[in-house]
């Protein structure tokens, strides 16, 4: 192996294309009472959350910390350098969740 096999390339995130990490709730969780649920489980219409890492550049809405909703049935998988992460489209964001107070539902995270 010589040297620059090991070279580190930066991503740049293309059109309305986001790269995130997906909380750990989208693998297995515990309802309520306790009970395990495993990844595998068919849930209907559950959103969940993910941190956005990098933004293409016709992204309006949504920038690099932002915290968004979307369905896990959305976007496709990536691995880099081991670990797991997904691409979406902005249009498949149904809400972001930011420091920024403006426009708020006075809901928190």
């Amino acid at each position: 192996m010589t040297a620059d096999d090991d070279v580190k390339q930066s991503i740049r995130m293309t059109a309305d294309r986001l790269l995130v990490r997906p909380s750990k709730e989208l693998g297995e969780r515990k309802s309520r009472s306790g009970i395990l649920i495993p990844a595998t489980a068919e849930v209907n219409r559950r959103l969940v959350w993910a941190e956005v890492l990098a933004a293409g550049p016709t992204v309006r809405n949504i920038e690099s910390g932002d915290n968004v909703l979307f369905s896990p049935d959305t976007g496709f998988e990536v691995e880099i350098r081991a670990e797991e992460y997904l691409i979406l489209r902005e249009r498949d964001i149904h809400a972001v969740a930011n420091d920024k107070a403006e426009g708020g539902t006075g809901l928190y995270l």
